[in-house]
């Protein structure tokens, strides 16, 4: 794999809209070259036979069941509101027409 340069650093940054001084472009050069090698390395693992996964552990999700239940009404939702409106909350207008 080539090596990662100064200006490769300064041109990620940049992408990345990051704004970085000398010092941290010469700290960062080492320190993505050390993540790229890790990364190199992981690529080498043998992975014929092996399945694609979105997460190392089996997932499943927890729900209730959907039961049809009784709810509150509207009068006994509205019955705190300030203002009501054909059955609705009243609120302030934020927005112009326009």
């Amino acid at each position: 794999m080539s090596s990662l340069s100064r200006d490769d650093v300064a041109h990620l940054a940049g992408l990345a809209r990051i704004g970085l001084s000398d010092a941290e472009l010469d700290r960062m050069v080492g320190e993505l070259g050390v993540i790229l090698e890790s990364v190199a390395k992981v690529q080498q693992a043998p992975t014929d036979g092996v399945a694609p996964m979105s997460h190392p552990m089996p997932l499943t999700n927890v729900t209730r069941p959907d039961v049809v239940r009784p709810s509150l009404g509207a009068e006994a939702a509205l019955s705190g509101a300030p203002e009501v409106d054909q059955q609705r909350f009243s609120v302030p207008r934020i927005l112009d027409e326009d």
